[in-house]
């Protein structure tokens, strides 16, 4: 081969290397500089500005229930679980002398025991307030002392959730609550504020406040013990201007969208007020009204973002607002 032939064919190679790297470089371009948008619009509803606890559920209040006297169960007419009402009878019970003469009287035959059990009765063990039983302590046949508790009786099952300090002074009792159990995620029970601690404490230097929160309505699942996840509605507002909080941005302190051009269909960077937020929406104050369409650009992987926009798009200046109600 020439020496021309092989500078020649140097030449063409190099060339078309050339070209390759150009056709890259600009396909690398497009592909980073393409910004694809998702729209959203402006609405109006209700928000509320939330607090997270937790915390785990307990009794209100846990009252033992004891026999008059000591003595033996003769018969138990309730189980764990259990809602009784005040006055109700959960078991029967010997007192020691009933039972020592019951069991020498079934020696004598079934007569002489029948005839004793009519003449000495047994004794109720009666529920003192409406609840739900708890805990059972004995079985059919178990002695017992009048110091021995015979039932836990609870009237409501509440969650003792630990509240911030910092979030405390914006809890108010009969506030509405969410009460979500670690055991049961998908169960959303309404709850209300019922009690809120005058006396707070303070463990690895972080303080908080217990609140007492109560369901509307005690699931036959909620136990004493389970873990607890509440959420606290405040500064509840109604009928209000409403936008996706992705939507934001906030450029030099300022907020900003990307608000639709009705005249052009492009989005254009414009300046608005806010309000409180729940995490998913936000409240809009001023700048935008009902309908407006916002547009959230969308990046993919490798994606080249503008120094000139906060929202990754070519450079479009921030339109000031227009004070639209």
């Amino acid at each position: 081969m020439s020496k021309g032939t092989t500078t020649r064919n140097a030449i063409i190679a190099i060339a078309v290397l050339v070209i390759l790297l150009i056709a890259g470089f600009v396909w690398l371009s497009s592909r980073e500089s393409a910004v694809t948008f998702k729209e959203v619009s402006v609405t109006r509803g209700n928000i509320a500005h939330t607090i997270l606890s937790s915390g785990f559920v307990q009794p209100r209040n846990r009252l033992q229930i004891k026999a008059p006297v000591a003595g033996r169960i003769e018969q138990i007419l309730v189980k764990e679980g259990q809602v009784v009402k005040k006055g109700d009878v959960m078991a029967w019970m010997s007192s020691t002398e009933r039972a020592a003469l019951l069991d020498a009287a079934a020696g004598q035959g079934p007569e002489v025991y029948k005839k004793w059990a009519e003449l000495y009765l047994a004794t109720p063990v009666l529920a003192p307030i409406e609840g739900t039983v708890i805990q059972k302590n004995v079985e059919p046949g178990q002695t017992f002392a009048s110091s021995d508790a015979i039932f836990q009786l609870s009237d409501q099952l509440t969650v003792k959730a630990q509240v911030d300090e910092t979030d405390i002074s914006r809890i108010k009792l009969k506030e509405p609550a969410v009460i979500t159990l670690d055991a049961y995620p998908d169960e959303k029970l309404p709850a209300f504020v019922d009690k809120i601690a005058f006396d707070s404490t303070t463990v690895n230097s972080v303080t908080t406040f217990v609140v007492d929160v109560i369901p509307q309505k005690t699931p036959t699942f909620m136990r004493s013990g389970m873990t607890a996840n509440v959420t606290f509605s405040v500064d509840l507002r109604s009928d209000v201007l409403l936008m996706p909080s992705e939507a934001l941005k906030v450029v030099d302190g300022k907020t900003v969208v990307l608000l639709k051009s009705p005249e052009t269909n492009k989005p254009e960077t414009h300046r608005i007020e806010v309000g409180i937020t729940d995490g998913k929406m936000t409240e809009v104050l001023s700048g935008l009204k009902e309908g407006d369409v916002l547009m959230i650009s969308e990046f993919k992987l490798g994606d080249r973002k503008s120094n000139n926009s906060p929202f990754g798009m070519p450079g479009s200046p921030a339109r000031k607002s227009n004070k639209r109600p």
